[in-house]
């Protein structure tokens, strides 16, 4: 059945010693299950508005600000882990009471999904990981330590967007300027600055898994899982994503033309499509 939505809300919740900021959009259609909804390095809950509002004739969505990023607290610099995020996800399972939920999680949010569909949580129904996975082309992980040490200061929101234009113009540029708004926050001087914490700039804070533990964690999951690759991808390798496929005991993969890592971002419409293939509520 559907029914007109209430419109979405902005939530703050103490989980863990640290404050988190998630987004709950209410579903059109009664009774829907959950879909939660996790961003990559330096992303935000914010990213996701334009597919969660499109996911809501099937479920109910929430997109979390993951620890350090987005309106959510800064965690100690050593505290920034996949198994921290994995476990800030549990206890948002359990402080939400959510049961049988879909997990989808982008690059960074991606390894945390793989992380915690490896534990087996008797909540998780089904799980997309987007262009991730437990080894990373060493090229492209160069150029993400690159753009975050790159001037993160700007005078204005236009100067931050054209630097971001600058380093990919596949996005559409309303969907790609959505994203970078939200991406920042004025000093005291009155510049802009991103908002995920300044720790995370260093390359050595997000402490990334051990490639044999997440092949492990793929391994160990025990749910219908999509993988989204894009075509143009240079973090997730073809190679990569096949053994993937054949490790995760139920997995299928979709590959996004025209995109690269940021696949929801650089093409939202073929994102959109795979997405809904899979999850169909």
């Amino acid at each position: 059945m559907i029914h007109s939505a209430a419109p979405v809300a902005d939530e703050l919740i103490e989980m863990r010693g640290l404050r988190f900021h998630y987004r709950d959009w209410p579903s059109k259609r009664a009774e829907a299950p959950d879909l939660v909804l996790l961003h990559g390095y330096t992303g935000h809950a914010r990213s996701w508005d334009a597919f969660a509002e499109a996911m809501t004739d099937r479920y109910r969505v929430l997109t979390l600000d993951q620890r350090g990023h987005g309106e959510t607290g800064w965690a100690p610099p050593d505290r920034y882990g996949v198994d921290d995020m994995a476990d800030d996800l549990q206890a948002l399972v359990v402080a939400l009471d959510l049961r049988r939920f879909t997990l989808l999680g982008l690059s960074m949010g991606g390894m945390v999904a793989m992380e915690y569909a490896g534990r087996r949580p008797k909540e998780l129904a089904a799980c997309v990981i987007v262009d991730i996975g437990p080894e990373i082309v060493a090229s492209g992980a160069t150029r993400i330590r690159a753009g975050a040490r790159a001037n993160d200061i700007f005078l204005s929101r236009d100067e931050a967007f054209a630097a971001a234009r600058a380093l990919n113009s596949l996005p559409p540029e309303a969907h790609h300027r959505h994203r970078v708004d939200y991406s920042l926050m004025r000093t005291s001087d009155g510049s802009w600055t991103y908002r995920f914490d300044r720790a995370l700039r260093s390359p050595n804070t997000l402490r990334p898994r051990d490639p044999e533990a997440a092949w492990r964690s793929c391994a160990n999951m025990n749910v219908p899982t999509l993988l989204i690759r894009g075509g143009l991808s240079d973090i997730l390798s073809s190679e990569v994503a096949e053994r993937m496929i054949e490790t995760i005991p139920d997995a299928r993969l979709a590959l996004v033309a025209n995109s690269g890592h940021a696949v929801p971002l650089d093409e939202p419409e073929g994102f959109l499509a795979a997405a809904r293939e899979f999850l169909k509520g």
